[in-house]
């Protein structure tokens, strides 16, 4: 029986990827920070499905201590989802090093030294590291400098990794568009909605189950590494 973590996997896109992935097969790790209750409750749905194929673990990701105790307590793994990130407006004008550290740390620092830490955990199984990424990482978004710069960070890992990694582990990249709306801070209005969408090819939002299919494909996908797929409804063909 295969094994995924999926950090950030209590909630949105990331339970998504949890439940699909559980559905076909995998058993299940799910990394959460603050949303105990949400990954309890994903836990408890898997395992009723199927007995003893879902765990949650928590841990502070921009704290290499949390990282390395995370990697130290699991002995199988075939696929790491780096998922968990934030996202939230920094105008060039407001950024400071508190947000740069913030978003950085948890987007670019966590995701690298995870798999790092992993790595002769993914070696045993050829396992495979699949980042989530974002199509802003190579078309930015405005108001959001830093997040732009933390997904394009993380797309050159997806490559830096797939070749230095290879050949015993594979490391690709799903890079979402308009998926889920942001919520809380980083919410928008029904004219900003309405305005992204005009943007799209397809002509609608996408779901966090497209998402989670993509993984699954690259999981079960044995000859791709060092590829990144844009799942955008062609956003990225508006120029």
């Amino acid at each position: 029986m295969k094994t995924a973590l999926i950090t950030g996997g209590a909630q949105r896109i990331g339970a998504q990827i949890a439940q699909t992935l559980h559905d076909n097969g995998f058993n299940i790790i799910i990394h959460y920070r603050h949303s105990k209750q949400a990954a309890e409750a994903l836990a408890q749905a898997l395992n009723a499905q199927r007995s003893d194929s879902a765990e949650i673990i928590q841990a502070e990701l921009s704290s290499l201590k949390d990282i390395q105790a995370l990697s130290q307590s699991i002995d199988q793994l075939d696929v790491l989802v780096n998922n968990a990130s934030v996202f939230y407006p920094t105008p060039v004008e407001e950024a400071d090093q508190d947000t740069w550290h913030n978003i950085m740390d948890t987007n670019v620092m966590a995701p690298f030294f995870l798999s790092q830490s992993l790595t002769n955990t993914l070696r045993k199984t050829s396992g495979c590291i699949i980042n989530i990424i974002d199509i802003h990482g190579e078309r930015p978004l405005k108001n959001h400098a830093i997040y732009n710069i933390s997904k394009a960070g993380i797309a050159m890992m997806t490559k830096t990794l797939a070749k230095e990694l290879a050949p015993e582990i594979r490391v690709c990249g799903v890079s979402p568009g308009s998926i889920l709306w942001p919520e809380n801070e980083a919410s928008l209005t029904d004219e900003q909605k309405n305005k992204m969408l005009k943007k799209i090819a397809l002509g609608k939002q996408g779901s966090a189950t497209d998402i989670a299919n993509t993984v699954l494909f690259l999981a079960n996908s044995p000859y791709i590494t060092g590829q990144i797929i844009s799942v955008d409804g062609g956003r990225t063909l508006n120029q």
